[in-house]
């Protein structure tokens, strides 16, 4: 059975994305939560340090968006629009 890998990820200034991860290989989907306590919007996606509310998927608290992928999770991108907010993600052994 494939390993499970999972984590959090905060951004620490509102409008300047980050990577979910660095250097960690998943060959499964990964789920990525935006944290329930979060009172503003997670922009998630795939352009690299640039997901904004113009090219990312935006997440509530609570919401979830689950990725298809294959590969490194630093090619997925986060960004808040405050100061401190983040997500959860976990990979999705199937």
């Amino acid at each position: 059975m494939p390993a499970t890998f999972s984590g959090q990820k905060t951004v620490t200034a509102a409008g300047t994305a980050e990577r979910l991860h660095t250097g960690l290989q998943v060959n499964c989907p990964v789920m990525v939560k935006a944290l329930p306590a979060n009172t503003g919007t997670m922009y998630v996606g795939g352009v690299a340090g640039d997901v904004s509310s113009s090219n990312g998927m935006p997440l509530a608290a609570g919401e979830v968006a689950v990725f298809e992928f294959i590969g490194d999770l630093s090619e997925i991108w986060v960004d808040s629009t405050v100061n401190g907010e983040g997500v959860a993600w976990i990979s999705l052994d199937v």
